[in-house]
């Protein structure tokens, strides 16, 4: 790719995590690295790059829709690399994911969308292994925390010679910021999609539904051979951890990330071993309000998904919820921070503890830096990135090498062996 025009283009640099992703790159990128701006208007491209100052300059502009598959294909033909804060992902994504595979373009995006993970999965994934490229989905904080933060698990439980991962739980310590409108709406456009299409409700309830070798995978007993405990607890995750006493509750983003987790750990032959069982969970504490906080949390989840399943609902959230394009204020964004632990217990009985957090705003500072990372790493690093091609995970397509970007710029990703 070193006869290619530009090594990384940013679509949807107007957006508003866009242009958060652009002000990283304008700041942290090297003077020699080629990198153009696109969108659907040159009018607002211009804006931008003026606002980015003298760094972004020279900075190339392509004025190209997300329908225009020939000139999506094009754009594509002259980038080592390309990433996409266009979504929904499953509404404005497919063309470019389709022309990046076939050209050989590595492409990398935000979705935090099931149904267009497994969309690539069936329809690019052989394209791009053809062609070398690395289709990289979930870059975002869905879900390059918890991706990595297994990943440096693992590896560090590998040099210790303690065996493979087995019962392993993420949890949300601390978590303060906003959550973008562009994520409410793919939310929304999910549920559209499900409400209406049975295939679709059982591919999102598949917990190894994103697995490119499900039938190796474990099977999903059918609701009818569980248990009445069995039932309420999967449907009703609230609890008090047995070792450390904190009352836990389901974290919104678990669902996703948990299925990029396990096609990690596919994607690698099962590195992380055959009996990886993985969760995610927010904590509560340990107060007299903590088993309140986790239930009124667990009930109002499920009520907002419930809600955006129906279409009367649907339009009165959608009168408060944040609109795509939205967010928050540089000093709400400034007072930004999350704080995860992933604790682990091995196949040799040994336990480890890994921490993964960063003082950004999640969904807005903290998710353009990761994905502007990422977006370098795959457009500069080649030859340090593992010999994968395909639909990829952050974990699988980068590893280690973007693990250290991220580190460089205040990310924490610390895994230790516990008592």
């Amino acid at each position: 790719m070193a006869t290619r025009e530009f090594d990384l283009v940013l679509y949807g640099a107007t957006g508003f995590v866009g242009a958060l992703t652009a002000a990283h790159l304008a700041r942290q990128a090297e003077d020699n690295v080629r990198i153009a701006l696109a969108g659907r208007s040159r009018d607002k491209l211009e804006s931008l790059r003026t606002e980015l100052g003298p760094r972004a300059e020279g900075w190339e502009l392509i004025a190209v829709d997300a329908s225009d598959s020939e000139g999506l294909r094009r754009m594509a033909a002259r980038a080592t690399a390309i990433t996409s804060t266009v979504g929904p992902y499953a509404r404005y994504g497919k063309e470019l994911v389709s022309a990046c595979a076939d050209e050989g373009t590595h492409y990398a995006d935000l979705t935090g969308e099931v149904l267009f993970v497994r969309w690539s999965l069936d329809e690019v994934a052989a394209r791009a292994a053809d062609t070398g490229a690395r289709i990289v989905h979930a870059c975002g904080f869905d879900s390059i925390p918890s991706d990595l933060g297994v990943y440096v698990t693992a590896e560090k439980v590998g040099r210790d010679g303690a065996g493979t991962l087995r019962d392993t739980t993420l949890a949300v310590r601390s978590l303060r910021g906003g959550i973008s409108g562009g994520t409410i709406d793919s939310l929304r456009q999910q549920a559209i999609t499900m409400n209406s299409d049975a295939e679709a409700r059982r591919l999102v309830s598949d917990p190894y539904g994103l697995s490119p070798r499900r039938s190796e995978e474990p099977a999903t007993p059918p609701p009818s051979n569980e248990g009445v405990l069995t039932r309420v607890k999967r449907w009703i995750p609230v609890g008090r951890d047995a070792v450390t006493g904190r009352w836990t509750g389901p974290f919104v983003m678990s669902a996703y990330n948990k299925r990029i987790v396990r096609m990690s750990n596919t994607l690698t032959d099962w590195s992380y071993g055959r009996g990886f069982q993985y969760r995610e969970v927010i904590d509560f504490g340990t107060g007299l309000l903590a088993p309140v906080k986790a239930g009124v949390t667990t009930v109002g989840l499920g009520l907002v998904m419930g809600a955006l399943a129906w279409g009367p609902t649907r339009a009165l959230l959608d009168k408060v919820l944040p609109k795509p394009g939205d967010g928050p204020t540089a000093k709400q964004r400034a007072a930004g921070r999350f704080r995860l632990e992933i604790r682990t217990t091995t196949s040799t009985g040994a336990h480890y503890q890994t921490d993964v957090g960063a003082d950004y705003d999640p969904g807005y500072n903290g998710t353009a830096i990761m994905l502007g990372e990422t977006a370098l790493s795959l457009a500069l690093d080649g030859g340090r990135l593992p010999a994968r091609a395909g639909v990829l995970t952050p974990a699988t397509a980068m590893g280690s090498v973007l693990v250290e970007r991220l580190r460089a710029h205040g990310f924490t990703f610390e895994a230790a062996r516990a008592e």
